[in-house]
Order: structure tokens, then sequence, then C-alpha cells
């Protein structure tokens, strides 16, 4: 005569301490969360790690590794290079995502809520396409048409106005400006799915108090689309801080340092110079201008948002 063994029933699944059902239900996780410390935590904290001492790819750092406390910090922030570098790219950042992506972004997506169907298909599409180019072919395409004897000044000669090489005479700005003309679609998407949301009754009983569009906007959309506004400014500022392969192709940081960012400048004191200490440190005080800047951001959500 054999005997079956019932399986445990769900009451008694039920009475395992709680301790242990919450190590059971979190074992699955395990793996992933093992993967995410290896590959992400890990190269943070080599990459903190190297920012305080005198790793160099040649010298006397490549031969012994050894700490040097503050000295990276203290020499960047010496350095007229860093500086130069810190001002460059907040004025790129300030053009070209906070003023150039953030308004024009916001204009096409007011305008495409007011035009028909296959204009708001055909923009959407010349928009979005310059966004899905790879920086270097955007950067290539812009290098043509702002060179000494690219498109630009092949159309402003043909009308009688003097030519220039732009890339040398206002590189930070030929940079900005490219950098717009890549990343608007991502402001534009954002904002049209934001003004989406807002409800046509909203507008409609405003029209019927005698609001014009400047009002209409001011008082009613510029106020509902404050989250947005917010979000969208923080993760076009972290994205433009960041650009580096765009700049790289168009000036290479030149003519003599004129738009040479914090990412250009780290590379060239990593890699060029091969002090790579000194250009993690320069990478970490990146990291701190982009904090400081999704701080600042915040503090324009609504109270509600924050909790």
């Amino acid at each position: 005569m054999t005997t079956t063994t019932a399986p445990p029933s769900s009451a008694a699944a039920e009475r395992r301490p709680p301790r242990s059902r919450t190590v059971a239900r979190g074992l699955p996780l395990v793996p992933a969360v093992v993967l995410l410390l290896v590959f992400m935590a890990g190269p943070v904290v080599y990459s903190v790690y190297l920012a305080f001492t005198n790793e160099a790819l040649r010298g006397e750092g490549a031969a012994v590794t050894s700490l040097v406390g503050l000295d990276n910090f203290a020499t960047a922030l010496a350095d007229p290079a860093f500086w130069n570098s810190v001002l460059l790219t907040l004025v790129f950042t300030l053009i070209s995502a906070v003023i150039g992506q953030n308004l024009l972004g916001m204009a096409l997506a007011l305008l495409m809520r007011q035009s028909t169907k296959v204009v708001r298909a055909i923009t959407g599409a010349v928009v979005i396409a310059a966004w899905i180019l790879p920086e270097v072919v955007a950067g290539y395409l812009w290098v043509t048409f702002l060179a000494e004897d690219g498109s630009l000044n092949a159309l402003l000669t043909g009308i009688g106005l003097p030519a220039q090489d732009w890339l040398v005479s206002v590189p930070i700005w030929a940079v900005a400006f490219a950098n717009i003309w890549r990343g608007t679609a991502f402001t534009m998407l954002i904002y049209t799915a934001a003004l989406a949301g807002i409800s046509p009754e909203i507008r409609e009983s405003a029209e019927m108090d005698g609001a014009g569009p400047v009002r209409r906007f001011t008082t009613i959309t510029l106020p509902l689309l404050r989250q947005s506004i917010a979000t969208n400014l923080m993760l076009i500022t972290l994205q433009t801080l960041s650009v580096f392969g765009l700049i790289w192709i168009m000036t290479a940081g030149g003519p003599a340092d004129a738009s040479q960012t914090l990412p250009l400048y780290m590379y060239e004191q990593a890699f060029s110079y091969g002090q790579l200490g000194y250009g993690t440190a320069i990478a970490l005080m990146l990291l701190l201008i982009g904090a400081l800047a999704s701080l600042a951001y915040l503090r324009l959500l609504p109270k509600e948002d924050k909790q």
C-alpha cells in the first residue's frame, strides 16, 4: 500500500513567516541586481576612484597609480582652459537647449495643433528625421552647409552678401544651431503630448469669456504645461551638456578652443594627453553641473508634483 503526500495547502504557505516570504519573492531579482551592480554601479564607483588618482596612459601615472586627493579638482579650478570650457558649455546649453530647442519645440507643437493632418504629418516627419540621424551624419551635413565653400555661402553670394567661414568666425553659435536643428523633435513631441492632454472645453470657455490667443496661452496653456516644461528643460539640458560627437565632427573644439565644451575638454585631457585621473575629475564636475541644473528645474514643479 502506497501513500501519497498531499501538496502543502495555500493556508500552510500563508503561515510561513513574513520574512521568509519576502526572501522567496526577492530571489528571482538577485541576478538582475548583480548585473546592475557589476555593469552600472561598478563603473561609477571606479570612475569616482580614478578622479582622486594620478592614473594616466603614459608617464608616472601609468607606471604607479597613487591617490592624489583633491589635486585633480584643484588643478582644474586653477586652469583657465577649464573655465573657458565651463563658460562655453553654459552658453552652448543656454542657446541650444533652454532657448532654441525649448521655444522652437513649443512653437512647432502649438502650430501643429492648429494645422491639418497632412501638414502635421509632413512637419513631424521632417523634424523627427533630423532627430534620428546619427550625430556623425548630422555633423557632416552642417559642415557642408556652414563651411567656407558650403551651401550657405553659395546662397549668400548669390544675393550679393559677403561669405565667411561660419565654423571659424562663430563656432559656438554654429554648433548650437546644429544641435537645435537635430534635437528640437524631442521637445516638440513632449509638448505635443502635453497639449493633447488639455481639455478643449477649457479653451472654449476662455474664448467665450473674450480671452484672445495670447491671453489664453499665458493664463491657461502655460500654467497647465508647467510640469511638462520643467521635465523637458531637465531632459534636454542633460542631453545638451553631454553632446560630444556633433561638436567634434564640426569644429573639434576649435578654432583655438573657441567651441571646446566640457565633454571635449575632458576627452582632450583623458585621451589626447593621457591624464585619465584628471579627465575623470572633469567628468565628475560635469555631472555636478547637471545635478545642479536638475535641482533648479525641480523647483519649477508645483508642490503637489514633488510629493
